[in-house]
């Protein structure tokens, strides 16, 4: 009688079945710092990036919302459609070149938000090869990444 039972469920049932018997990991994200290291740093970051939008928008001359300061998981920054820009808190332990280069990204959105031609001739204005800091970007995001697993594996 049991089976006759089971073969009588719905698919949606026996799914929610299966997935409570996962086993649920916690995701780690490749930029994720500690709260508290993101309480310590948030400060410096945020005037870093305000003086850098205020240079390098004296030639861009763009208008933006509010701006934040975020511990975002798998972005070094972020723009809305409504001109609100978000950067990672880690930017103040880039490089300058790779500072500038995610500054001016998000600036550039607020002008073309997509990663058109236009969008990259309008970066290439300031930054000389984003392509390049494109790549280097990436390369420290795995670095952070290996570190953040890490720091996770000791605990």
């Amino acid at each position: 009688m049991g089976a006759w039972l089971f073969k009588t469920r719905t698919r949606k049932q026996i799914m929610r079945r299966v997935v409570r018997r996962k086993v649920v990991r916690r995701r780690v994200g490749a930029l994720g710092g500690s709260r508290k290291d993101y309480l310590l740093h948030k400060e410096t970051a945020r005037v870093l990036v305000h003086k850098k939008l205020t240079y390098f928008n004296q030639h861009y001359k763009l208008a933006w919302g509010s701006v934040a300061v975020r511990n975002q998981k798998s972005r070094w920054g972020s723009c809305s459609k409504a001109g609100n820009l978000n950067f990672n808190y880690r930017i103040a332990f880039l490089p300058v070149h790779l500072q500038d280069y995610v500054v001016v990204h998000e600036l550039c959105h607020l002008k073309e938000f997509n990663h058109s031609n236009k969008f990259w001739q309008l970066v290439a204005e300031t930054i000389s090869t984003p392509h390049l800091c494109k790549k280097e970007l990436h390369e420290h995001s795995k670095m952070i990444a290996k570190r953040v697993a890490l720091s996770v594996i000791r605990l």
